[in-house]
């Protein structure tokens, strides 16, 4: 990329994968920046504690992200620290050395979705452990508390809640007496059975779901040049590769598993779906850019919820708008009959952002018929 922009000073903006310490000391010492999340493996023992001590305290104050809206005040999506900490790599023989800032930043979106997700495994997994000690029809009968403990066990891990109840387990032992019958002489029967007693951590959780949202990013940037602020909207508005890859290694396009013997057909395969990555890019970038210039949305493209509005479609979308469209073909005895699907008001609409004339589709059928 540099050689073939021949100039310094850019930001390469980037995922986990790009903050290998080597990676990092090339990008800063070639003269450029990088913008990219601290690793958890490359967190030094207790630095993230560290700084979450910071903002328990107080100090510093956290600096506020927002985000401007299309309507209304902006929005408030995360807020964030930042501190520095000295950088270094042998090279050649010599020591060079760079700052690089270090990111405290909560998203305020992930923090809400994932607390809510937490509670919820937290809840159902204390449900489950108390269903445990159910009796009835088809329930299982604990009588001992090792193979209890190891039922519970089996749901704490399910749902990932170890942290989060306190557990404690009894042996109970009833008697009841049973009366005799002919030969057999009247006797007392003893039945054991074991439970458990499930509460949820309250203090546990609590901490867990303060720490929820919080990621270390790190750049080599100076302040004045990219604020926090800047940092975080750069990095969220980054383009990402690997929807792209996604597309085309899975669905719509499904390049892998590729059946296919011949090098030449592989070859051949690659390139066709190479083109229809291109087409569905261009679709979804067309459109999305009418919607932004005319101010609009567009609804009707998710199932069930017709009057959902979105003004980011995704290519996929708008091509199943279009599933349902038939061309029917009758061979009559005298003559052909062919029927074409009507365009409905959302088929007509997306080909009027893609600046297609409904002409495009009718033109398919040169003879058509309403149906009997």
């Amino acid at each position: 990329m540099r050689q073939q922009l021949g100039r310094q000073g850019l930001l390469y903006a980037g995922d986990c994968k790009m903050a290998a310490h080597a990676t990092r000391a090339f990008i800063a010492l070639s003269g450029d920046y990088y913008l990219c999340p601290l690793p958890q493996v490359q967190l030094a023992e207790g630095e993230l504690e560290a700084a979450l001590e910071r903002v328990w305290s107080g100090d510093p104050a956290l600096i506020s992200v927002l985000r401007a809206q299309e309507q209304g005040e902006p929005k408030l999506i995360a807020q964030g620290y930042e501190y520095e900490v000295p950088m270094s790599m042998e090279v050649e023989g010599q020591s060079r050395a760079w700052r690089e800032r270090r990111l405290v930043v909560r998203s305020v979106r992930h923090a809400e979705a994932a607390e809510v997700a937490l509670r919820a495994r937290v809840a159902k997994a204390k449900a489950q452990v108390e269903a445990l000690n159910l009796r009835g029809r088809g329930r299982q009968r604990f009588e001992a508390i090792a193979t209890l403990r190891e039922a519970v066990h089996d749901i704490v891990q399910r749902h990932r809640v170890e942290d989060f109840l306190w557990l404690r387990y009894d042996q109970h032992t009833t008697t009841r007496p049973v009366r005799a019958y002919k030969d057999r002489p009247a006797y007392v029967k003893e039945e054991h059975h074991a439970t458990v007693e499930v509460r949820v951590d309250e203090a546990a959780l609590e901490s867990a779901v303060r720490r929820l949202g919080w990621r270390i990013y790190r750049t080599n940037q100076p302040v004045e040049q990219l604020s926090l602020e800047q940092a975080v909207l750069a990095y969220r508005s980054a383009y990402l590769v690997e929807r792209r890859l996604g597309r085309l290694k899975g669905r719509p396009l499904s390049l892998t598993p590729m059946y296919v013997q011949r090098d030449d057909h592989a070859t051949g395969l690659i390139r066709l779906l190479s083109i229809a990555l291109r087409v569905l890019t261009l679709v979804e970038f067309v459109v999305r850019r009418q919607l932004a210039a005319e101010e609009a949305t567009l609804a009707g493209l998710y199932v069930g919820n017709a009057k959902r509005e979105t003004a980011r479609p995704t290519a996929e979308r708008l091509l199943e708008a279009f599933q349902e469209v038939t061309l029917t073909v009758v061979q009559g005895v005298h003559r052909v009959y062919r029927h074409l699907t009507a365009l409905s008001p959302l088929q007509e609409r997306i080909l009027e952002l893609l600046g297609f004339s409904s002409r495009v589709y009718t033109r398919l059928c040169t003879v058509s018929h309403e149906p009997l």
